[in-house]
């Protein structure tokens, strides 16, 4: 995957889960996805960058405009912080589940409106956490 162009956002407190949610629309649209695409993407990055803003005590999210060995242009984000890490990220990546008293469709719902989802966690270090969308 090569990537073209990218752009780091910092997410410390709740007004840069806007600013998030804003950069990603506007790559979004200057990329060429649909509405509904745009709807998806923004939706992941709004659930991500709460959870990296509430859970992982701040971090960052980094927006990349890819292009695969195959050609397809898309929409990379990676969420990154050095909170405590998912204990169990099987269990965290169940609909439903929440440890904030959410509705718990964070990391289910960004996995089930993206094409790509990745998820690495280490107790005690943080987690990362990339996501594609392809056009």
């Amino acid at each position: 995957m090569k990537v073209l162009r990218s752009e780091v956002v910092r997410l410390a407190v709740k007004d840069d889960i806007v600013a998030a949610r804003r950069v990603v629309r506007e790559w979004a649209v200057e990329l060429g996805f649909s509405l509904v695409d745009q709807t998806r993407l923004v939706t992941a990055a709004s659930e991500l960058a709460r959870n990296t803003v509430d859970h992982g005590g701040g971090g960052t999210m980094r927006v990349e405009s890819v292009v695969s060995a195959r050609g397809e242009s898309g929409l990379r984000l990676i969420f990154e912080d050095q909170g405590p890490g998912i204990p169990d990220v099987d269990r965290a990546l169940q609909g439903g589940y929440s440890t904030g008293g959410g509705l718990g469709l964070g990391l289910s719902g960004a996995r089930r409106l993206m094409n790509e989802f990745h998820i690495e966690s280490r107790l005690g270090e943080g987690t990362r956490i990339t996501v594609v969308r392809w056009r």
